[in-house]
């Protein structure tokens, strides 16, 4: 093949936008090395371990909004992107994966760093293409130019998602000695214009009329990413609470602001864990109205299930869409930014309505308001209340989440770290425009430093703290194996010395393997890493200790740092249990 074929691959990317690639190297991905390294308008960052560059570049991807190139050498190097092939494809991230790979008459012939890499993350990728080994003749250069465009429309088109293309290459890697070889700007470019969909008039008005005719509107809102529409809609649920009630988990990034006023509720993964059948039943909508991915709350989820709408619309522009609650009857074509906000302004005022619906609806917003004042003061009792409660991680998170700054990117790792928050919420009546991310995609902890590396390199200026488990965190230590900067990086390390969710959850906790085979305890602390990499450490293992750290550690001219809190197992699931026999107790 020809070099010039790979160094193009470079400039339709730039000319499609994309910004920032992430390479990890390798001697059968040099032609793609050169090409991307030497673009002028590309940042190329370099990061060994494939898995947590993969990560690294999801970070990226979810900071910007916009598409990520990876590049890797063949063999294995492009089996260790998966874990973040898959969290991107249900994250809806659009991520541009070359893998380089050998000839295809190598393939199965016991040469070295060779797979069967064609389609090689299956269901996970919404596309895979192939580029011509041999890209001399006219024909297979512009087959190549068109492959590399119709990857980066495909990865960017709703739903967004990683597409691969699979780069065979021979040798020789390198330009000959005297050969330049730059990038051609004329290079073909198909551009993808998307369409915007929206019910049609007589179809919206059927929505509203069928909205205006449910005694109990609820809406739920599932992961998706802080946007304008958000403050928006925050406002106008306090002005017409009465009309419906608003659900939302941390990771959905709609959040009550005002103290007091409860029109959108934050801490319904406390009430309903301890709800009895009669509050369900009054808590139960008519009408469910859902956007969004994924939802933390298992407690929600049971709810809806067990205690059904009559009608669930889901509003999702594009894509196959999940039937969460088993009582979908509506897909609604539209994005919700669009369709939320005009259906709203179109539906009949409290005041225009017929008093006996006005009462149900007023009745209904009554009972989830009433169990989140009750879910709020219990929180500021049991958890709150330091001088009377241990040293605890799930306290201590809630401190945490109170210091953390405005405009901060907070993420959040798998495992107990993202159910705390969930349960914990952000502090009420706060507008600090935080925006929370989590790797809820496929909910794993492999690669949860290196997405909060990505987003710290993609946007320097904003403050991201991660807030993780100790399993978590050792497990992709790699995440800070490079050699960029990451100033604005702060991380809280939770470290009970082993899996604690599982001292929490039922099942292995009442198992007697539960020490050596579940919880797996580990006597690591983080203070080799923090020195490894040049990160500022913080050991904290009482109050005091943590109540003087917290401002020197979140100093925002202070540089990269890790917080260590040292807890104990046993007496985070004996608080947490405490808490849990309070909840039940409290809304029985």
């Amino acid at each position: 093949m020809t070099i010039q074929a790979v160094f193009n691959v470079a400039e339709i990317c730039a000319q499609h936008g994309i910004t920032d690639v992430v390479l990890s190297p390798g001697s059968r991905s040099a032609p793609l090395t050169l090409a991307f390294a030497r673009h002028p308008a590309l940042t190329v960052r370099v990061v060994p371990d494939e898995r947590a560059a993969a990560f690294i570049g999801l970070g990226i991807a979810q900071a910007q909004r916009r598409a990520v190139a990876l590049v890797c050498t063949s063999g294995t190097a492009g089996l260790n992107y998966a874990p973040a092939v898959a969290e991107a494809f249900f994250q809806h991230i659009p991520l541009v994966i070359f893998t380089a790979d050998r000839p295809p008459e190598w393939i199965d012939q016991l040469d070295g760093q060779t797979i069967r890499q064609r389609n090689l993350y299956g269901a996970h990728a919404k596309g895979e293409f192939e580029f011509p080994v041999d890209t001399s003749h006219a024909d297979a250069k512009w087959h190549s130019a068109r492959i590399v465009n119709e990857a980066i429309n495909l990865a960017q088109a709703a739903p967004a998602g990683p597409v691969q293309v699979n780069v065979p290459l021979r040798e020789p890697f390198y330009p000959k000695a005297g050969e330049e070889v730059g990038y051609e700007k004329d290079v073909k470019i198909i551009q993808t214009l998307q369409d915007a969909c929206f019910p049609a008039t007589q179809e919206l008005k059927s929505l509203v009329s069928e909205f205006n005719a449910a005694p109990r509107v609820l809406l739920v809102f599932g992961q998706q990413p802080r946007q304008p529409w958000h403050d928006e809609f925050e406002l106008s649920a306090q002005n017409d609470r009465d009309n419906y009630v608003a659900v939302a988990d941390i990771i959905s990034n709609v959040n009550q602001q005002n103290e007091g006023c409860y029109s959108i509720i934050n801490l319904h993964d406390v009430f309903l864990a301890g709800a009895t059948a009669t509050l369900k039943e009054a808590l139960q909508p008519a009408l469910l109205i859902t956007c969004g991915q994924s939802l933390i709350s298992k407690s929600l989820k049971q709810f809806l299930r067990r205690f059904p709408a009559a009608q669930h619309w889901h509003i999702q522009p594009a894509g196959p869409v999940a039937d969460t609650f088993g009582q979908l009857t509506k897909i609604i074509r539209a994005d919700p930014s669009e369709f939320i906000p005009e259906l709203l302004k179109k539906v009949q005022h409290t005041e225009a309505q017929p008093l006996e619906l006005r009462n149900q609806r007023s009745n209904f917003r009554q009972s989830w308001a009433a169990s989140e004042i009750a879910a709020y003061k219990l929180l500021r009792k049991e958890v709150y209340s330091f001088e009377h409660v241990p040293f605890n991680e799930f306290s201590i998170f809630g401190l945490l989440l109170h210091w953390v700054q405005q405009e901060t990117a907070l993420h959040l790792a798998n495992s107990m770290a993202v159910r705390y928050a969930n349960i914990l919420s952000l502090p009420q009546g706060e507008e600090r425009n935080i925006e929370v991310f989590a790797n809820r995609g496929t909910s794993g902890i492999d690669g949860c430093n290196s997405t909060a590396v990505g987003a710290a390199l993609a946007q320097p200026n904003r403050p991201v703290v991660l807030l993780t488990g100790d399993v978590a965190f050792f497990y992709d230590r790699n995440a800070f194996w490079h050699n960029y900067p990451t100033p604005n990086l702060r991380v809280v390390l939770f470290n009970n010395h082993g899996g604690g969710i599982f001292r929490i959850i039922d099942g292995p906790r009442q198992q007697p393997e539960l020490d050596e085979f579940f919880e797996t305890r580990q006597t690591l602390t983080a203070e080799n890493t923090a020195r490894d990499f040049g990160l500022r450490y913080f050991p904290v293992s009482s109050f005091e200790e943590l109540e003087a750290a917290l401002p020197v550690f979140f100093a925002p001219d202070g540089g990269a740092a890790i917080l260590e809190v040292m807890t104990d197992s046993r007496t985070n699931a004996a608080f947490f249990e405490q808490y849990r026999a309070a909840v039940k107790q409290a809304f029985a």
